[in-house]
């Protein structure tokens, strides 16, 4: 059986530290004791470290080894709409278990009006839960959740593959898109859009920009559906967690 995988803020002189409610979470749910061995990541590389002390609000490791932890073949960004808040909760924690470095949430013409406002007090909650999840998939680094921008901004990003989801006749089935050799270290970048579909004028920013119109099928998807969709396939052809 693996074991469990923490993050930590830092590794210092061979010493690190988990406090406060992650702590709390540690020795009142999980039970960790000193002398039980498990696996840390600063977010840079991954370690076998022992439990030194284990207290209300504070757990103490101490590194054994440093473990191997694998480049991503690929980067996937998913550059997605935002929907009801407990839809994009959800989204956050599957999209962290598939492996995604980035996830960008931003304000399309037919968002929920005042979700855009909302957003920007959720970002801790939605950076709580990717760790959270990471640490349950056992990954090595984190993904990144960035700060809710709008669509403009969204769709100026650079990536070396730029994929727009698109519900309407003639977009290109993804798996004929996506090359089956790469260049390791290689980003994608995912746009899905709101319930509701784009706008004409989204629709005409994104093509202009370069971004190509793929398609998941001929059933119209929800938001959170489409992205982890198409992320699962992404890593499934490229290796991507």
């Amino acid at each position: 059986m693996a074991r469990r995988r923490f993050f930590v803020d830092e590794i210092h002189s061979g010493h690190a530290h988990i406090r406060g409610e992650d702590a709390h979470h540690l020795t009142r749910v999980l039970r960790v004791e000193a002398g039980q061995k498990y696996e840390i990541s600063d977010n840079s590389n991954v370690y076998l470290a022992e439990i030194e002390a284990a207290q209300k609000d504070l757990v103490s490791f101490a590194v054994l080894e440093k473990l191997a932890s694998p480049e991503a073949r690929v980067h996937i960004m998913a550059v997605v709409a935002l929907v009801k808040f407990d839809r994009f909760e959800w989204l956050v924690e599957k999209a962290t278990e598939l492996g995604v470095a980035r996830i960008v949430p931003f304000a399309a013409d037919r968002s929920e009006k005042g979700l855009e406002r909302a957003a920007v007090k959720r970002v801790e909650r939605w950076r709580k839960i990717a760790r959270e999840s990471s640490e349950q998939s056992r990954r090595s680094r984190l993904p990144e959740v960035a700060d809710p921008m709008s669509f403009a901004e969204a769709i100026a990003m650079e990536s070396g593959y730029r994929l727009a989801l698109e519900e309407q006749a003639g977009a290109h089935p993804i798996l004929t898109v996506l090359p089956q050799k790469h260049e390791t270290g290689a980003t994608v970048s995912l746009l899905v859009g709101p319930e509701g579909g784009w706008t004409e004028r989204e629709r005409a920013s994104f093509t202009e920009g370069g971004w190509m119109q793929v398609s998941l099928g001929s059933t119209v998807l929800r938001t959170e559906t489409a992205a982890i969709a198409a992320i699962a396939v992404i890593a499934a052809v490229w290796g991507g967690r």
